[in-house]
């Protein structure tokens, strides 16, 4: 009886809400009907609803922001990857698709499978996880934030309180009014803030110590950006989805945490329209020596897991040495700030290290699988591509860019100073130095004196080096030149292609394509087609060299000139590369496409494997080759 009274409420209500919204009713109406949209899939991986027509509009609210799909048959993340206009238009993209997408021949697909949990957390019901204390910690720097904050807060399943950190006067009193009146929040805490410590300065000088009274805390913050000429929150609606406003995620959040007291730290995966290497330190390791002096933690891998975008679940506890901290806003760097290289940044990064290094671990909500997990891999998940899907993204552009080494080219034995140091073995038994490791210290300090010399501007060519050296080792410049060239033979002989990569530089050139070589070494540009032709690269190119131009790519002079060159040519450009700042970020910074690929190193890590010190000729025999033929193919999926 009971059953049946809530089916015919719920009939009701739908037939009721279908007439309030014709159109959305009509969009149902033909995604239902063509199999688009399949309630039962859409429940099986985003909870229950009241009714078909609710599960429906619970996805085209997210589907503007969040890579859901409505059933097997669309891909949304293909579909708004592909047609990028339609995600800047803010655009449900089911709808568009049905209205217009198709009819204009976009690029659509089924799901598609880029990455599955290893492992699943599965939220179980029981009697105490309403009991939990919450704090919910905002900063709100734009006005319109407070009414998105509280409409969220208003379908939060158990009672709350709520600390704001405010940016002007009109902002605090305005939370504090709205905030007030909602039926689950128990007590406001309002402050206004300096600007400083942008997100995170703030609830650290007012309200750190006293969180750590708390079972757990959610930390948001008001965050927009603008480009293209329109007002962007997708990055901030798809983390407010999954931390606060879907209510199937945020109860079976808490859920998880009051089941495991191992869990310390949740938030969802990285937002997926941010670029493949966003879990990766960039220029941030050098500001994150603070927290591994104080706290222990280790920052030896390039990429790790952490909140991107800085909002998070955590137990207090679980960051309990950083919110024990007493701070004053001069703890934090003033603005302005860099848009990325500062102690903020290596803050956001380390929070997941600090709760592991609590003994917590760290667990994610992965929206395409609608699952929880404590698999870390996801963040390998945007570097699974086959070749001929990076084939496909190429050749869509007039002029394809490669950097060189461990793009196209790579070592035998992976270790750049292996050169050097069989150089160096050469001249022990020579007589002319004493030890090898010795002699691969000074050549270095010799380039790294050459470079202070020109205040670390322009480039320095390998002769350039052995000159400088020359009176270290008490020989003339002649006989220190022909160093050099030993050197770079050694290096040539242990040059081999990246087969894959060299395959797809001739396929497009067979394309038509021009293709440029783009890198930073102290090889002369004679050396440098030397190797190229090593590793069988013959077709055309244009070639530039950071020591033959004194120009580079991490310094951005290089990137200055080529936009200038593809401009002057007025076509498009893509460049490929494995350095994340130098060929990737840098690169971005300057307007110009580009695809990052896997360093050798990066992409044996991530595989599971410990990276080998490579300290030793020993550990360079055994470990490199294996490294480099891993590595070979710059993806997951060859």
């Amino acid at each position: 009886m009971k059953n049946t009274l809530r089916k015919i409420v719920r009939s009701t209500q739908q037939t009721v809400e279908k007439r309030l919204q014709p159109s959305v009713a009509k969009a149902f109406k033909h995604a239902k009907a063509e199999g688009i949209f399949d309630y039962s899939w859409y429940k099986e991986h985003y909870g229950q609803f009241p009714h078909e027509l609710a599960a429906f509009k619970d996805y085209q609210s997210k589907s503007t922001s969040s890579n859901v799909n409505p059933s097997a048959q669309f891909d949304t993340e293909y579909y708004l990857r592909s047609n990028v206009d339609i995600y800047l238009q803010g655009e449900a993209p089911l709808t568009h698709y049905m209205y217009h997408g198709r009819h204009e021949g976009r690029a659509s697909s089924g799901v598609i499978s880029r990455w599955l949990p290893a492992s699943e957390l599965l939220a179980k019901d029981s009697a105490t996880w309403k009991q939990q204390k919450i704090a919910i910690v905002l900063h709100i720097f734009y006005p319109d934030f407070v009414k998105k904050f509280a409409a969220t807060l208003s379908q939060f399943p158990t009672n709350i309180d709520v600390f704001v950190t405010a940016a002007s006067p009109s902002i605090e009193k305005a939370a504090a009014q709205t905030f007030k009146k909602l039926r689950k929040v128990n007590n406001v805490f309002t402050v206004v803030s300096e600007n400083r410590g942008r997100n995170f300065g703030p609830f650290l000088v007012h309200f750190g110590k006293e969180l750590l009274n708390y079972d757990l805390m959610c930390h948001l913050h008001s965050k927009k950006s603008l480009y293209s000429g329109r007002e962007q929150t997708q990055w901030f609606d798809y983390l407010n989805n999954f931390l606060l406003k879907d209510k199937h995620v945020v109860k079976s959040v808490l859920r998880l945490f009051n089941d495991n007291e191992a869990l310390g730290i949740y938030y969802p995966t990285s937002f997926w329209m941010m670029p493949a290497w966003v879990n990766h330190w960039t220029c941030n390791k050098p500001f994150a020596q603070p927290f591994v002096d104080n706290w222990g933690l280790d920052i030896s891998d390039n990429f790790l897991n952490y909140p991107v975008g800085g909002m998070f679940w955590a137990r207090p506890k679980a960051l309990a040495p950083l919110l024990s901290e007493e701070y004053t806003y001069e703890d934090f760097p003033a603005e302005p700030l860099p848009n990325d290289g500062s102690w903020l940044h290596a803050l956001e990064r380390v929070l997941g290290l600090l709760a592991e290094k609590q003994g917590y671990k760290q667990f994610f909500y992965y929206p395409p699988q609608g699952k929880f997990t404590t698999d870390k891999t996801y963040i390998s998940s945007s570097y699974y591509k086959s070749p001929e899907s990076l084939l496909g993204d190429l050749q869509n552009f007039d002029i394809v860019s490669f950097d060189i080494f461990d793009t196209v080219l790579r070592r035998q034995y992976i270790a750049p100073d292996y050169a050097k140091l069989k150089l160096g073995k050469a001249l022990v038994k020579e007589g002319v130095v004493t030890s090898a490791e010795a002699f691969v210290a000074m050549r270095n300090n010799a380039e790294l004196e050459c470079r202070k010399a020109q205040n670390f501007e322009g480039d320095v060519s390998i002769f350039e080096a052995y000159t400088q050296l020359s009176h270290a080792l008490n020989i003339s410049e002649s006989e220190a030149s022909k160093l050099a060239e030993r050197e770079f033979h050694y290096d040539l002989a242990m040059a081999m292609p990246k087969d894959e990569m060299v395959k797809i530089v001739h396929e497009l050139h067979a394309m038509e394509r021009e293709i440029w070589f783009v890198t930073d070494i102290y090889y002369t540009r004679q050396q440098i087609e030397k190797m190229l032709r090593k590793i069988g690269i013959a077709i055309p190119f244009k070639l530039f060299v950071s020591a033959d131009i004194k120009k580079r790519k991490d310094a951005g002079t290089m990137w200055t000139h080529i936009k200038s060159l593809t401009e002057t040519e007025g076509k498009s450009f893509i460049h490929v590369g494995d350095n994340v700042r130098s060929d990737a970020q840098i690169c971005g910074d300057f307007g110009l496409q580009n695809v990052h690929i896997l360093n050798p190193m990066d992409k044996w890590k991530i595989a599971g494997f410990d990276i080998p010190a490579l300290d030793s000729e020993q550990d360079i025999l055994k470990w490199g080759p294996l490294i480099s033929n891993v590595g070979r193919y710059p993806f997951f999926g060859e």
